[in-house]
């Protein structure tokens, strides 16, 4: 896979996304139903998590994870744990975590996928996209984020690799990390999405 990587800047370590999610859309009118569409150019990485996510081909779980294992994954340190990032959607397969999944193998690390676990938004609480600043955003979700503190059952501080999709504004990725360092058997967090 081709890729472009862009550096992630944040609370972790170091973190990187392949490439690019949108090149270029252009609106072609509304559809018989008066929405509107688009023509649009993704990139190679853009196009296969939109495949993967939206169209549902999970044959491009592989080739997405291979791309973070041989282009994110040498650009940082040392890690023992990769942590999915949890979805904001409930699918029957999650492709974030079949990601995730699939990078812990090919690093020969712990896939912690119920290290970080996010809860429903309290009722009548304000939508994430309806506030204003990135700082109101993080707070938001910061709440939202927790630990599963009995699912590492063993002692040290562990380099944890956390996994997303797609980086819009960092909010939620930002949100994540504050919380995963807060856990005591975190040490340095890197971060690895397909797109930005």
């Amino acid at each position: 896979m081709e890729v472009n990587l862009h550096e992630l800047n944040g609370n972790w370590s170091k973190g990187f996304a392949l490439d690019k999610h949108t090149l270029n859309s252009v609106f072609t009118g509304n559809n018989e139903n008066g929405y509107p569409t688009f023509d649009t150019t993704r990139s190679e990485a853009g196009e296969a998590l939109y495949q993967l996510k939206y169209r549902g081909d999970f044959n491009l779980v592989n080739p997405l994870a291979q791309a973070i294992f041989d282009r994110i994954i040498p650009e940082i340190g040392n890690f023992g744990i990769v942590v999915p990032m949890p979805a904001s959607k409930h699918r029957k397969r999650q492709p974030v975590f079949e990601i995730a999944e699939k990078v812990s193998q090919l690093s020969s690390t712990f896939f912690a996928n119920k290290l970080l676990l996010k809860t429903a938004a309290t009722p009548g609480s304000p939508e994430i996209k309806d506030l204003a600043s990135k700082k109101d955003k993080v707070a938001a979700l910061s709440e939202r984020f927790e630990i599963d503190k009995s699912f590492i059952s063993y002692d040290g501080k562990w380099g944890t690799l956390l996994i997303d999709d797609r980086y819009d504004s960092g909010a939620s990725v930002e949100a994540a990390c504050a919380t995963l360092q807060t856990y005591d058997k975190v040490g340095q967090i890197f971060v690895g999405t397909c797109t930005w």
